[in-house]
Parts: C-alpha cells; structure tokens; sequence
C-alpha cells in the first residue's frame, strides 16, 4: 500500500485533469479528445506500451514492476464517457459542450486511474505487470464488451481485473462492496400494438390499440408480483407509452410502448423475456389487436468474484479503516462483461453528499480522489507483491 499522503500530494494535478476532462465531456465511442490525453499522460511518464483504438477509442498503458517474474498481470479500468444531459451545477469548470456533462463521475474515475499509473510508474514496486484500462461507452454503447471482444484480455494475458464507481450518499472517501450478482442485467423492450384507428365516437368500429396497450403495461407487473420468486429482485418498467395521433376525437391504428426490464439471474432474465413476450401477444390478442415484441438483450449481470472480492475489501480497509457490504444495484454495468472474461471485483467510492449520478446538478467529489487513487494503486501492489530477491512464497 502506498501512504495516503504520497497521493494527495498529487491531489491538486489530478484534480486538474478530472475538472478539464469535465470541461469537454464526450459521448459513448466519441471519446477522442478524452483518449488523446490520457495517451499523452501515459508516454509522458514512461508506460512501457501505450495502445490506442482498443474497443475502438480506448486506451490502454502497461507498466512493468521492478520484477516481472510473477508472469502475472492485474487490470485496473475506469470508464471515460459522458452522457447526454444538460448540465445544471453552475460550476466554473462545467461542461462547456451543449446537451453533453459528466453526470456520472467518470471524469474522476478517469482522473483517478491516471493518476494511480503516474504514481506506479514513478514506483513500480511490484513484481508483475500492471495494465491500466480506459474505456469509452460505458453508457450504453457496451465499450466493455468492444475491449473485450477486442482482444483485451489475451493480448496482455490479463490474471485479473477491477473497476471502481463513485457513489453519492456515502462519505467521502469510504468503500462498499458485495460478493456474487451486484449489478444488474438491463434489457429493453419495444411493443407495437396493432389496432384499427378510427372516430372516438365510433369505438365500436375500431380495435383500440390504446385499450389494449395500457392492459398489457398493467399486465407486465404480474411478472414481478406473481411469476418471479419473492426473494429474487426484479424490475420491469413501462416507460414510454406513444399513439400515432394526439387529436381528441381519433382512435389511432397503433401503439408503442418501450421500458426496460432488470434481473440479478440468468434464470429469471430468462423467464421475464418469456413471459413478457406471452403477456403481450395474448393480452393484444384478447382485445382483438396483435403485439410484435421487440426484446434487446442489454448488459448482462455484473457478479463480482470471491476471492477477488476479499482482496478488494481488504485494501479498502488499508486505505480507509473500513469497507461496508454494499448493497445490490438495479443499475446496470459493462464492466460485467470484463468479470465474465477475467476474476476481478468492482469496489464502490463514496461521493459525500452530492446529487445523484445522472443527475444536471451532480459533480464528482475532488475529495475522493486520495482514496480512490491509493485503493487502485493497493490492489496492485497487494496483487503482485514485491518480495526480496530468492524469496518465492506463494509462486
């Protein structure tokens, strides 16, 4: 572990990336101002291969320690990519791109992990290698699948992987954690409801797609309240309800409804999809009308490993005195599919009492930055101990 004050020295820098990174925020893959920097900053302190283009504009350093006979190399990620929303904080360093803001703190996980990889290239006291990982699209682009599927993994023979979120509510600085499921698989629907539009004086003449459709939004709560096992967490969400017409006196031909759906087991994804799809062509059907479902399968669940887990917890606990269980999140989370493809854990960093992440008034707290930076250098030191020459214990 690193002493505290070793990385809040470099609180004032890093604390200037994040607010400049915040100041021009980007969308999902659109990351390039973003990854040209965080490039820059890699070679200017010495990573020994700087790559870029992984799942099309990430980036990716690897910076070798002091030994390398371990053969072992650990993972760090954050994510870099903004959302499409207006910002509302009045800061000085706001965003100053319309309709775009960091709204989630990925500027500051960005800030952090840099700022832990200029701290191990000054230090490299580890044996093994160290791979620092930037990625775009966290925000529903799937840029964690793209590095992936880019080779991420097998190319640098990556052991294991963890990932870092900031998190409003908790104090600065403090860490939350869980073993197993912890986010949320997060699949979307679409559902076109066929009627026949005609006058609003008429209904007889008509099949009423908004009749139908509202039965159906009701009906999709039964896949909660009566087919998923009470203990299980399950959301399914009807969140856009939209007609073709907006005049008082028409029955419209169709309806379209979207939401979302949210499980924490294979098996209950499984079964909402399916019921889902039932619900909404028998109720169509039994008002006369047909639903064609649209079902897109979205992040799977993120599952933090076990082992992996405990080491998270316990540089946590180095680094603050502490680390609480967290509890389980009906968000979802890319970094899943790096846990699918590697062990690793995903560590949540309180924010203070802030606005909540995709909020127009949220901002990252400067504060954390100490804490988060000495848990991802920890994680690397821990994981591949630097120990004296002709002691092998635990090879």
């Amino acid at each position: 572990m690193p002493p505290r004050n070793a990385l809040a020295a470099l609180l004032p820098e890093i604390r200037e990336w994040r607010r400049d990174i915040h100041r021009h925020p980007e969308i999902l893959f659109d990351t390039h101002r973003t990854a040209a920097l965080v490039a820059a900053k890699l070679r200017e302190w010495g990573c020994d291969e700087v790559v870029e283009g992984i799942g099309r504009t990430g980036v990716v350093g690897v910076i070798r320690g002091q030994r390398t006979e371990s053969g072992r190399t650990v993972a760090l990620r954050a994510d870099m990519d903004a959302l499409p929303i207006e910002e509302a904080t009045g800061l000085p360093h706001a965003s100053t791109v319309r309709g775009a803001m960091h709204a989630c703190g990925h500027d500051g996980h960005t800030a952090m992990l840099l700022g832990a990889a200029r701290y191990l290239c000054e230090t490299r006291a580890f044996d093994g290698t160290a791979l620092v990982v930037f990625q775009p699209a966290e925000e529903g682009g799937g840029g964690g699948r793209e590095m992936v599927e880019d080779g991420l993994m097998e190319r640098w023979g990556v052991s294991e992987i963890y990932g870092m979120h900031n998190w409003p509510g908790r104090p600065v600085g403090s860490f939350a954690i869980r073993e197993g499921a912890f986010f949320a698989a997060t699949d979307q629907f679409e559902v076109v409801v066929e009627g026949r539009g005609g006058h609003a004086a008429k209904p007889q003449e008509t099949v009423d797609p908004v009749v139908a459709g509202s039965a159906i939004v009701l009906a999709l709560q039964t896949i909660a309240s009566r087919n998923a096992d009470p203990v299980e967490q399950i959301v399914v969400s009807v969140t856009s309800f939209r007609t073709a017409s907006d005049a008082f006196n028409v029955i419209p031909p169709r309806a379209v409804l979207r939401g979302t759906v949210r499980t924490l087991s294979a098996g209950l994804r499984e079964m909402a999809e399916r019921r889902l799809r039932t619900i909404c062509e028998a109720t169509a059907a039994a008002h006369g009308a047909e639903a064609h479902v649209d079902y897109r399968r979205g992040y799977p669940v993120m599952a933090n490993h076990p082992a992996e887990t405990e080491h998270a917890r316990a540089v946590a606990r180095e680094v603050s005195g502490g680390c609480e269980e967290a509890p389980l999140v009906m968000g979802g989370e890319d970094f899943a599919y790096m846990l699918e493809a590697r062990p690793g854990a995903y560590i949540l960093l309180g924010n203070g009492d802030s606005a909540p992440v995709h909020h127009p008034e949220y901002d990252f707290n400067d504060e954390a930055i100490p804490a988060g930076c000495s848990w991802l250098v920890g994680m690397v030191e821990s994981r591949l101990p630097l120990r004296p020459e002709g002691d092998d214990r635990g090879r």
